[in-house]
């Protein structure tokens, strides 16, 4: 006699989420290692077919910061608080890649992969953490660059001054991860009935900048206007990275603080929104 439903066991239980507060993270820590072939297919789909292929993890902050020197630096003659222009605007930029490129990927987790999701069962969560973890790789690339001119400028000249708050560092990509990965994930929800909403990021993930210390020092902002800047949580973010590795800029724990309440706020949020959505994503994609 084969054994009764109740007697068998199941490898693999699926079924629906009903609590508000359920996060399916002890599911997404058991595809772990789906994380990682996520990771691998990102990494190796963007560069596969390319001549220069990694070597644009440097050309592009490098060019990017260069045009900033350009503009902003010579004919602008925006203040850089007494820094190298080449080494306040590539530190700026190092940072805010990692948190614009992850953000616009995840955005469009759900447009760029229904596909697959509407094939095969796992955890949707592995996606956008693949993501935030894929473009870290590329950060650290990016680092790298950034600590090449660091060291070069701190042994040539005598506007460097590191300060021991740079031991902060993880702390702050953390940051960044969180924040972009819980707005990535509210606006991939909002782009599978929206599409367009990808379109529209975009363009204001590239204004954002401009409300955002990249190209100018917080302490230029008139001091009136200077409460809209710290309402930015990569404000705090980018001036404790300056701060510590420049010597230049400003710290507070309390700003870095509220940065980091508002950033795991939104991502509990955006985690809420994103497990409702998956649901039903395949019936509006």
């Amino acid at each position: 006699m084969p054994d009764s439903v109740e007697d068998q066991q199941w490898t693999e239980i699926i079924e629906p989420q009903s609590r508000l507060l359920d996060l399916g993270l002890k599911d997404v820590w058991r595809y772990r290692d789906l994380v990682m072939l996520f990771v691998r297919r990102d990494f190796v789909s963007v560069y596969k077919q390319t001549i220069l292929g990694p070597i644009w993890f440097f050309i592009q902050p490098l060019l990017t910061t260069l045009i900033y020197v350009v503009i902003f630096g010579n004919i602008a003659k925006l203040s850089t608080d007494g820094l190298p222009p080449l080494l306040f605007y590539l530190s700026g930029v190092t940072i805010w890649n990692y948190f614009a490129q992850t953000l616009t990927a995840t955005a469009a987790v759900f447009r760029d992969n229904a596909s697959i999701f509407g094939k095969v069962y796992f955890p949707r969560l592995t996606m956008p953490l693949s993501i935030v973890i894929s473009n870290l790789i590329r950060f650290a690339v990016q680092f790298g660059l950034f600590l090449l001119v660091w060291t070069y400028y701190l042994a040539n000249t005598q506007a460097v001054h590191p300060k021991v708050i740079m031991v902060l560092l993880p702390g702050l990509i953390v940051l960044m991860g969180i924040l972009s990965l819980g707005l990535g994930m509210i606006f991939s929800a909002l782009t599978t009935k929206y599409r367009d909403l990808v379109i529209l990021l975009n363009f204001g993930v590239q204004l954002a900048m401009y409300a955002t210390p990249i190209i100018y020092p917080a302490s230029s902002m008139p001091q009136k206007y200077r409460w809209l800047l710290q309402a930015n949580p990569m404000t705090p973010i980018i001036e404790t990275f300056r701060y510590g590795f420049l010597g230049s800029g400003t710290f507070s724990w309390i700003s870095l603080g509220y940065s980091g309440l508002l950033s795991f706020v939104i991502l509990l949020i955006g985690i809420i929104i994103f497990n409702r959505v998956q649901k039903s994503f395949t019936d509006t994609v």
